[in-house]
């Protein structure tokens, strides 16, 4: 990320995110999926660009083809992504819920189970000051949102957790989505330890991450550009140990492919290139 501004992969997701929300119904027959929020916390600019595309006005330049392009199938991977850690944040009703970079993330605006949760948004003081400032146009749907700006080149995610009032004595939710590429494992276990000390039992983590595969050199390429370098691939395998390091068992593992094939034939379609990508939801032991 660039010092001074936003994450740009965040901008890009999230348009996906507003894309699948327009699309998800009628082109993919995934009801499950609903994301409300995205084209409200996009920055105007890309909110304009994927509002143009929504309203089908071709595209102008090769850029805008190109970024079409890359958008719709973006989209479809994000309803496989989103669906699958919705339902892993469902499933436990943890009273406290931190999003390890944040991004432009809905979720504290958008999921009803919330509504009795502290919902903790973990990221970049430049990435989140224009989130701040475009959320007071949507609803909270969680119990509470606290923002806990980290820059973690100078910053103790341990130390900003507890000066935002999260209590490690209590279960939480932790979603690490799409962030783990972009960092060094020795990031990833730093992370990870601060994680497990402020871990309750029967607390829970979801990560999104990526295996090693040839097509990473091609996301790699695009990434580079925006300042953004992927720095880590995990097998399935490592990924189970280095979770089991810090104290979580690994109790789901799959691919966005196989997710994708599970929720309908168009989107089985669209995600059988993405077995490089995983989901993984693993728990504190209860002792």
């Amino acid at each position: 990320m660039k010092p001074g501004t936003a994450s740009q992969t965040a901008v890009l997701v999230c348009m996906a995110r507003a894309m699948a929300h327009a699309m998800a119904h009628a082109t993919t027959e995934v009801t499950r999926f609903s994301d409300p929020t995205a084209l409200a916390l996009l920055p105007d600019a890309a909110r304009a660009r994927v509002e143009r595309f929504q309203g089908g006005a071709p595209p102008q330049t090769a850029r805008e083809r190109i970024e079409r392009r890359f958008l719709v199938g973006r989209s479809q991977m994000m309803v496989a992504r989103t669906v699958a850690v919705d339902d892993a944040v469902r499933a436990v009703s943890s009273p406290q819920v931190v999003i390890l970079g944040a991004g432009l993330d809905g979720r504290a605006w958008r999921m009803p189970e919330l509504r009795d949760a502290v919902v903790f948004e973990v990221d970049h003081p430049d990435s989140q000051r224009g989130k701040r400032a475009r959320v007071g146009a949507l609803t909270q749907a969680a119990r509470d949102v606290r923002f806990v700006p980290v820059d973690f080149t100078r910053d103790r995610l341990d130390e900003a957790l507890a000066a935002a009032g999260h209590d490690p004595a209590q279960p939480t939710t932790w979603i690490w989505e799409g962030v783990v590429l972009y960092l060094t494992r020795s990031d990833v276990e730093v992370t990870l330890d601060a994680v497990a000390r402020r871990s309750a039992a029967n607390s829970r983590i979801i990560v999104v991450y990526a295996s090693p595969a040839l097509i990473l050199a091609v996301v790699a390429l695009l990434v580079r550009r925006l300042g953004e370098p992927l720095r880590s691939a995990y097998t399935a395998d490592q990924m189970r140990s280095v979770l089991a390091k810090y104290g979580f068992a690994v109790v789901r593992d799959e691919t966005i492919a196989t997710i994708g094939a599970a929720l309908s034939p168009q989107l089985a379609k669209a995600t059988k290139v993405m077995k490089h990508l995983r989901v993984a939801t693993a728990d504190k032991a209860t002792s």
